[in-house]
């Protein structure tokens, strides 16, 4: 019966995300990447380190967007359940309307709650995270508070039970919600083939439908996750 609903699952992934793969591009909107590393390095049995570093490009491979490097230190609860304290320093550069350049610099302290569970042969994620962000545009500063939800689910491609190595799918939708008058800042819709190479590396390729404001942006992604 696994296997039949997974089939189905599998098909109902894969044309989610050739959907949003063929969604109408504007001229000033091109696809861009988003190259990501993730870390997660054990101190003891209830605390580690996360280190992350991402690269966020305008075009596939130039036009830098974003530089987000952060890092955290995560207390282990059991092994569905972790809390996480960090920091990260993001210098941007975007648009005013397509037009003028403008770049900003952003500190920001996040905390965050992690819990996971089974469903069969799928696996489940839901991350609470707060931010409290000072970002300094052009000489102007300004103080926001952000939270952030994001459901992921990942299936397997093979029996991870059997196999020390497997493929797997990997989704997950994400809402920003400014603590403000406006509350709706992003969402961020993903879909990815994933490959387990060992039980401390795993690589995922995909595809991001990002809607930041009023733009609906493309977005490819290649991300390393270490384990140790």
């Amino acid at each position: 019966m696994w296997n039949r609903y997974k089939s189905q699952i599998l098909s109902v992934g894969l044309a989610c995300i050739t959907l949003v793969a063929q969604a109408q591009e504007t001229a000033e909107e091109q696809t861009g990447s988003w190259l990501m590393y993730f870390g997660t390095h054990k101190l003891t049995d209830r605390f580690s380190i996360h280190s992350e570093l991402q690269l966020r490009l305008y075009e596939p491979t130039t036009n830098f967007n974003q530089l987000l490097p952060r890092v955290g230190l995560n207390y282990h609860i059991n092994d569905d359940a972790m809390a996480t304290g960090g920091y990260a320093y993001i210098p941007t550069s975007s648009f005013v309307k397509g037009e003028r350049e403008v770049t900003s610099t952003e500190h920001r302290i996040w905390q965050q709650f992690i819990l996971r569970n089974k469903l069969g042969g799928l696996k489940f994620e839901h991350r609470y995270r707060l931010e409290q962000r000072w970002i300094s545009t052009e000489g102007d500063s300004d103080y926001r508070n952000r939270a952030r939800y994001r459901l992921f689910f990942s299936v397997p491609l093979q029996n991870p039970q059997v196999e020390s190595t497997h493929f797997f799918l990997a989704f997950y939708n994400e809402i920003f919600l400014n603590l403000s008058d406006n509350p709706f800042d992003q969402n961020r819709l993903y879909g990815a083939l994933g490959y387990k190479a060992s039980p401390l590396v795993s690589l995922q390729a995909g595809f991001l439908r990002h809607r930041a404001g009023s733009l609906n942006l493309n977005r490819l992604q290649l991300a390393l996750f270490l384990n140790t």
